[in-house]
């Protein structure tokens, strides 16, 4: 039996789903969980102990609530921002530009997602979706499938480059300015998770410059923190703002141990993999 598409290599504990099984076949129903004892600070040490950081190869904790008070009217609404020339206004408008792209990679029976950054058919995705060597190919969003050579890797960063031949399917995008990415913005993270090429999700950025254990020397790096949905496939696809720009590589999630996604995810700041990119096509290709 092969493995199923889309599910790579993670850099840390396996990934688990708590609804599949590793052949994508539903598990059934798990028996109730007895409720914690009551008392004394053991959650929050049985909460730090289980969390895991994982590489989301191919293979938010917010309050919701509404107005309950009777006496006094509804806060107002804020006003949305206004928009400027042909900048899109929501997410809609960026999953537009982020789409054409965006690829699926795939390396043997796995692989993970990347992104056009030239016009000359350079793909940018993480060192980890093809550490492990084997053909590379690429899926665009036309649905053709090109041969790609891996031009080289940077393992510290988990950054990775690829080239293909130019084609007019493949859209360049483009890279957010550096230090314009702010806390609460909309983002959407971009990719192939479980192989669904494609996929967008949306959330916020969470947090930025938070210090997590990313690349093979497993040493402390700033990654920008996210709630948008990441999940084994997803990495190395494209973390874009509202104007469709990429703020980040989808590298990383935290898990409990034995669970999926919890909305905790982590992206290379796109300042950092522009770096080690430009180095990477300097130097090796």
């Amino acid at each position: 039996m092969t493995a199923p598409q889309g599910l790579g290599h993670p850099r840390g504990p396996g990934f688990i789903s708590p609804e599949l099984d590793p052949w994508a076949v539903p598990r059934p129903a798990a028996a109730p969980v007895d409720a914690p004892p009551s008392g004394g600070t053991r959650w929050p040490r049985m909460l730090l102990a289980g969390l895991a950081l994982v590489g989301v190869s191919a293979a938010s904790g917010a309050l919701a609530g509404g107005w309950v008070s009777s006496d006094s009217p509804p806060p107002p609404e804020a006003a949305p921002p206004p928009t400027t020339g042909a900048v899109p206004s929501d997410l809609v408008g960026a999953a537009a530009i982020a789409l054409p792209g965006v690829v699926q990679v795939r390396v043997g029976n796995a692989g993970g997602s990347g992104f056009a950054v030239d016009d000359q058919g350079h793909i940018v995705t993480n060192n980890h979706v093809v550490a492990n060597g084997g053909d590379v190919s690429v899926v665009g969003q036309d649905g053709r499938r090109l041969p790609a050579e891996v031009v080289g890797r940077d393992p510290d960063s988990d950054i990775a480059v690829l080239r293909v031949t130019p084609t007019s399917a493949l859209r360049p995008l483009t890279l957010a300015q550096a230090g314009t990415t702010e806390v609460g913005e909309p983002v959407l993270a971009v990719g192939s998770p479980l192989g669904l090429s494609g996929t967008v999700t949306a959330g916020i950025v969470s947090a930025l410059d938070r210090r997590v254990r990313l690349g093979d020397t497993g040493a402390r790096q700033s990654a920008v923190q996210t709630d948008a949905s990441i999940n084994p496939g997803n990495s190395g696809g494209p973390l874009v703002n509202a104007q469709g720009e990429v703020i980040g590589v989808n590298t990383a999630i935290a898990t409990l141990e034995g669970s999926g996604s919890i909305g905790i995810g982590f992206a290379i700041p796109i300042e950092r993999a522009q770096q080690a990119a430009e180095r990477i096509i300097r130097d090796g290709g």
